[in-house]
């Protein structure tokens, strides 16, 4: 008796899962899909429990790469009550399995946080650094200021500086000069009556 085979489709249809989601585990847990005379896929009553349980454990939770590890190469899958208890050999894997979905669950958890909070946190964010900026612009003007002011300052002593000397030289260049005195002339036509 001839074994039944199926085309992706079908198989797709049968394990109500997607083609490309099929072909996806195939590459990914290293499975070895025969195919047929064309290059086709085909899968036997096997492969389709295979996809079955490995549907199933997706469903529990488990990720790719444990599932991976659990297969052992070409074996199946061990039927999935012994996976609930423990063993020497999947203890590490199962753990592992445990760890990652952990951290895929607290990384979804924070991401919808933050997505729900989106908003209010960026509005916050931006307010405090607006605030944080204008205090720092409120600072570097009023140093500003300041140096300008002091530099006005110095400038201005060095004007007064400047006129006080000159004031200075002008006093003792008025000290130094003889007083020459200016005969008044007299005109010659003085005053007639």
């Amino acid at each position: 008796m001839e074994e039944q085979r199926y085309l992706i489709s079908e198989a797709s249809k049968i394990t109500n899962t997607e083609a490309h989601v099929l072909r996806y585990w195939e590459d990914e847990l290293a499975l070895k899909i025969p195919r047929n005379e064309l290059g086709h896929r085909y899968y036997t009553e096997e492969h389709i429990r295979l996809f079955q349980e490995i549907q199933e454990l997706k469903n529990k939770g488990y990720q790719l790469r444990v599932i991976k590890d659990l297969l052992g190469g070409d074996k199946l899958l061990p039927d999935t009550k012994e996976l609930a208890l423990p063993t020497e050999e999947n203890a590490e894997v199962i753990q592992a399995a445990k760890m990652e979905q952990f951290q895929n669950i607290m990384t979804n958890i924070m991401a919808e946080a933050l997505a729900r909070n989106n908003d209010t946190l960026s509005k916050e964010v931006s307010n405090q650094v607006g605030d944080k900026l204008v205090k720092e612009m409120n600072y570097v003007l009023r140093e500003r200021e300041e140096q300008e002011e002091e530099r006005f300052k110095r400038l201005d002593e060095s004007l007064r500086a400047m006129q006080q000397k000159n004031k200075v030289r002008a006093e003792a260049a008025a000290a130094k000069a003889p007083v020459v005195k200016i005969k008044k002339k007299r005109f010659p036509f003085g005053k007639q009556k």
